[in-house]
């Protein structure tokens, strides 16, 4: 780390903003030598996060932006090795990551800690401001040809994987109608795969030295940071490059502030894109206008308001009318972008084919419908205070948060600070309370219902995706005969001198310049535990929090645990055992989480409708959720998110959500079209499908989760919604057991997180939830043990592999499984936590051999204790045995010593745990959910982590190689380990021959064949198709005689 040096840091405070709303400090630096500027966000917590942004506006489809992007990464003016960054990331608590947006190109660096941060941030900026930028790196990561003839490089294998896909064509179709010619936001920044093929060297350095000047860079660093450590650092940085770089004072056009604004779009036009895919069934729409610019915060405040009130949840109109009642569409979202204009699209999902003009007709007439009827002010005020509450939030994770806003101001605001200045206050809200009705609607008919837009109907077409199959292998073809066994000798011998020259070694001595900082340096989050009722048989506590609650502990048996931090808002959760379920009910969990905030309920007497249900929800609220439970996901989790003065309230809300609900078949049939109408999409993951059929292979039906995969759920829903239409009575005697079985006090496990001094009554409040019958409650539930749910598949792994071609994918993936540790405190653990991050490193040794090589984008291990499995993947392979060949030589290597450890390696390894510890407890929130998790879920001491952290600290070599030999071996043998492949289908033969070929009998089946219907017995029709024609308006919900309600829109977070 470079010393401090005498003469003050050459940087200028441009401002500091102290939010009114929050414990946050916002200050801004600017180099007086070079222009860079520096944002600092104050944040206490482990994390250390640097979002280092510049603007990229480039006017063709080069992919320089992209490419740029990769080649930073291989090597600097001072560091000129590839992967050095990386390998020294990996030591340093910290990863690396970019991403390439139409406007933007951002790095970060994740850290935990300050001084890890510090001794990073110097070298990771040389690697973006004096890159090498080689012929031979441009070579290998933007496109060559390899000695076979096949395009290959990382950039063009990745747009490769996008160009052609539906959301990409969309979204570049509907840019292309909005920004004419000339205009940077039109154009694909990735790079189109027929430009990337002749984009040369020159033009990338060209486009570097064009847009990476520091006066065109941003630093936005959040977390506890030293600012005088920081300016000194940055000001060492720039005494290296101040050469190197333009002067201060040089001509430089400011991307998108300088250039010409979008001019307003014409007339509205309607562009239909198709996309190659075998399944025609269903479409997608998006629906674009242009919105208020940048620089008018309050328009901008006005659109994320109006957004809210149209489509912010299942009681908002458009959601409302078009996914619960009429049923067009599984989904209606909106996306705001800020751009020197924004802009605002909206996207409806899963739409039927041959309806996608007919729906999106009707979106358009709806939105003029709604701009012509009474506003509901009430409820548009509802949206104002509900966003507000989301803002203070989401404040309490600032990095987050206000890097992109400070991203969005380096891009558009002006250099004087005054549109950062906007976040200091939530005027903007106040302002916007006292908005009258008709400006509401103006604003509406403005920007929304009677603005020209552009509306893009994605068209899925078999026949396109089997034309470009035949033109690709067309193209391919004719360049290999152009080419010629002379040429293609010599693409092979071009491509080995390039990685030879990227691959030399990183000197030892390089790296040891470098000290690791101790792990105490890492200011972790720390909370107060306290238990009443059930919990208290943990063990008793003697803290101030406990002497709280043992105040006002009124006896009550419920197993509560309270974890004390510092915050605004109260957590709550609810954690319900799902054993007492019976199995053939287990795949009705999925409705249950999709149907439990969206039905009716008795309140009061009263019956109240559950667009009234949502609505009160979402006054009260921040944020509420139903799913599975994050420790343990046999368990269900009910979550509410609020202001601490609601805490009573969100208790009477949880009581009668699980008890006074009304299940009805109109409610329950809207929530399965929605869970089947994204069930193709679920299943065109090939990588997810894999996972799926081996969950389906290994677990047994009693498992909740294996009961709410894609495979199970697809089947028994649609027979339970056919079922639903014939014999409802049925589905709802079902539906009613299943809740019966769940909502029973000795399955609850409830989590409040709060400041406990600021709750008035933290026990006895929940009296409420207590049935009212005195007679003492039975014992508590075990906890779901999800290794009595293993299959003999599951419990024995080996002889058990599976082949599964799919149409929707032109790769191929696959998943191992094997026997693992089984216990928290399994002695082996530490050491197989270490060889896992080891091989798993980037620049490590799989992602040398695997990726490096091209055989596969990656590979991951993954240890799950629940289940006592481990699992080993490879995703995106143009030939998975290939790859898994290599993988095996790897481990296998290690395990008999033929292949060595490299101690610097090891050093990364444990530091990406130090790492995984600090981003699992980035803030107090996470830290008091971490701290339940071990404690009730997982049964051990609270301090489990740090207790890990001590033990992975002292693994030697030879328990690491014990590890691999014991556990991670086995992983590669066909009779101790279960292998599911998911693939093309061309590539099915292939990789069938390979794998027999190596001692295992992969059987190729369909995924289809992987379905279970739980002994719901129907037609084999079922399986496929719509089972509702010519009957879909049988269960649309009547419109109330008060027809205010249907137009009358929702707000907040989808439950």
């Amino acid at each position: 780390m470079p010393a401090a040096k005498e003469q003050s840091p050459r940087f200028k405070t441009v401002q500091t903003l102290k939010l009114e709303y929050a414990p946050i400090t916002i200050t801004q630096y600017e180099s007086t030598r070079t222009g860079m500027r520096v944002a600092v966000v104050d944040q206490k917590g482990p994390k250390v996060n640097g979002y280092f942004a510049l603007a990229t506006e480039i006017h063709d489809d080069s992919g320089a932006p992209h490419t740029l992007e990769h080649l930073c990464f291989m090597g600097s003016k001072a560091y000129h090795y590839k992967g050095l960054l990386d390998k020294l990331a990996t030591r340093m608590y910290s990863t690396t990551n970019a991403w390439t947006a139409v406007e933007t190109t951002t790095y970060t660096l994740d850290t935990a800690g300050w001084e890890a941060f510090a001794q990073m941030l110097p070298i990771y900026l040389d690697h973006l401001i004096v890159p090498t930028l080689s012929d031979a790196g441009c070579y290998t990561e933007v496109h060559h040809i390899d000695g076979a003839g096949n395009d290959a490089g990382v950039v063009y294998s990745e747009m490769q994987g996008t160009q052609n896909s539906g959301p990409e064509l969309m979204d570049l179709e509907m840019r292309r109608a909005i920004y004419p010619e000339g205009n940077g936001f039109r154009y694909e920044t990735g790079g189109m795969m027929e430009q990337l093929r002749s984009l040369t060297a020159d033009r990338i350095r060209d486009y570097h030295k064009e847009m990476y000047q520091p006066k065109n860079m941003r630093l936005v660093i959040t977390g506890e940071v030293d600012h005088d450590e920081l300016l000194q650092i940055v000001d060492a940085f720039e005494d290296t490059i101040v050469n190197d770089v333009p002067r201060l004072d040089a001509p430089f056009k400011r991307p998108w502030t300088d250039s010409k604004h979008t001019p307003p779009i014409a007339e509205s036009m309607v562009k239909t894109v198709r996309f190659p895919e075998e399944d025609e069934s269903t479409g997608e729409i998006m629906i674009g206008y242009l919105g208020p610019h940048y620089e008018d915060h309050v328009a901008g405040s006005a659109v994320s308001v109006l957004t809210q009130y149209l489509c912010g949840s299942s009681i908002s109109v458009l959601e409302n009318t078009l996914v619960e009642r009429e049923q067009v569409c599984s989904m209606v979202y909106c996306q705001t972008e800020d751009r020197t204009d924004s802009t605002i699209t909206f996207y409806m999902s899963s739409v039927e084919t041959e309806r996608l003009a007919v729906v999106e007709k009707r979106f358009v007439d709806l939105l003029k419908e709604v701009a012509q009827k009474p506003m509901d002010m009430n409820y548009m005020h509802d949206c104002i205070t509900r966003l507000r509450r989301q803002l203070m939030a989401r404040c309490e994770n600032a990095g987050d948060f206000f890097s992109q806003i400070v991203i969005d101001d380096h891009l558009y605001g002006s250099r004087s600070g005054e549109d950062l200045k906007q976040v200091e206050t939530l005027d903007d809200f106040d302002l916007l309370l006292k908005w009258t009705e008709k400006e509401w609607q103006d604003f509406l008919s403005k920007w929304l219902a009677d603005a020209n837009h552009v509306s893009v109907l994605g068209v899925p077409s078999k026949e396109l995706s089997d034309k470009m199959s035949s033109e690709e292998k067309a193209r391919v073809k004719a360049q290999r005969e152009r080419l010629g066994e002379d040429g293609l000798k010599q693409k092979a011998e071009d491509l080995k001198r390039a990685l030879a020259e990227n691959d030399k070694p990183i000197p030892e001595s390089l790296l040891e310049k470098f000290q690791v900082p101790s792990a105490d340096s890492i200011h972790f989050i720390q909370t107060t535990t306290a238990r009443s009722g059930a919990a208290r048989k943990m063990g008793k506590l003697d803290n101030p929090t406990q002497t709280i609650i043992d105040k006002d502990d009124n006896g009550s048996p419920l197993f509560i645990h309270f974890e004390h931090i510092e915050s605004n808002f109260v957590r709550i959760s609810l954690s319900m055992c799902t054993s007492s379920i019976p199995t053939e009910l287990k795949p009705l969990l999925t409705l249950y989480l999709m149907n439990f905030f969206t039905t009716p309920v008795m309140r009061g007497g009263k019956r109240v409708e559950f667009e009234d249900v949502v609505l009160d929800l979402e006054k009260e609220t921040v944020s509420y959720q139903a799913s599975s439970e994050r420790g343990n996901a046999d368990m269900i989790c009910i979550h509410f998110q609020a202001e601490v003065e609601r805490y009573e309230s969100i208790i009477s809300w949880l009581k009668t959500m699980l008890f006074d609900a009304i299940h009805e078949p109109a409610r329950l049939y809207a929530s399965l079209t929605k869970i089947l109408a994204d069930i193709p999409d679920e299943k065109r993951e090939a990588d997810g499908m894999a996972a799926s059929v081996l969950l389906m292979v290994q677990q047994l039906p009693g498992s909740a989760v294996r009961a709410q995969s894609t495979l199970s759920k697809s089947l028994y829903l649609r027979r339970i919604r056919k079922l639903l239409k014939t014999n409802e009575q049925a589905v709802l005697t079902r539906f009613a057991a299943l809740c019966k079985a769940l909502h029973r006090p000795e399955n609850f496990r409830l989590l409040v997180v709060a400041n406990i001094p600021a709750l008035p009554s933290p026990v006895s409040a929940w009296h409420a939830l207590l049935p009212p019958s005195s007679l003492p409650l039975p014992p508590l539930q075990p906890l779901d043990d999800r290794k009595a749910h293993l299959s003999p598949a599951g419990l024995r792994p080996g002889h058990t592999a599976y082949i599964v071609p799919l149409s929707t994918t032109d790769s191929s993936f696959a998943v191992l499984s094997t026997r693992g540790p089984d216990s928290w405190t399994h002695p082996d653990l530490p050491a197989l936590r270490v060889a896992a991050a080891y091989l798993d490193a980037v620049e490590g040794p799989l992602w040398v051999s695997v990726r490096g090589t091209g055989l596969a984008y990656g590979t991951a291990w993954r240890w799950a204790v629940e289940t006592g499995m481990l699992t080993f993947s490879i995703y995106r392979s143009p030939d998975a045995f290939k790859a898994w060949k290599v993988c095996k030589e790897q481990v296998e290597g290690f395990a008999s010593g033929r292949l060595g450890f490299d101690r610097f390696a090891l050093e990364g390894a444990i530091s990406e745990i130090v790492l995984g510890m600090a981003s699992a407890e980035p803030n107090g929130a996470s830290a008091a959910e971490a701290s339940f998790v071990n404690q009730v879920l997982r049964g051990v001491r609270k301090e489990w982590g740090t207790d890990m952290l001590g033990k992975v600290r002292g693994v030697t070599q030879e328990e690491i190689r014990g590890v691999i030999g014991r556990y991670m071996v086995p992983a590669f043998g066909a009779g101790t380990a279960n292998m599911v492949v998911t693939c093309a289908q061309i590539m099915q033969e292939g990789l069938v021959e390979g794998f027999k070929g190596a001692g295992s009998e992969p059987a190729v089946r369909t995924l289809e064949s992987f379905q279970d219907d739980y002994g719901l017995g129907g037609d084999d029709g079922d399986e496929g198709g719509d089972d509702d024609e010519g009957d879909d308006d049988e269960y649309d919900e009547e419109d109330d005689e008060d027809d205010d309600r249907e137009d009358t829109p929702g707000s907040g977070d989808d439950a």
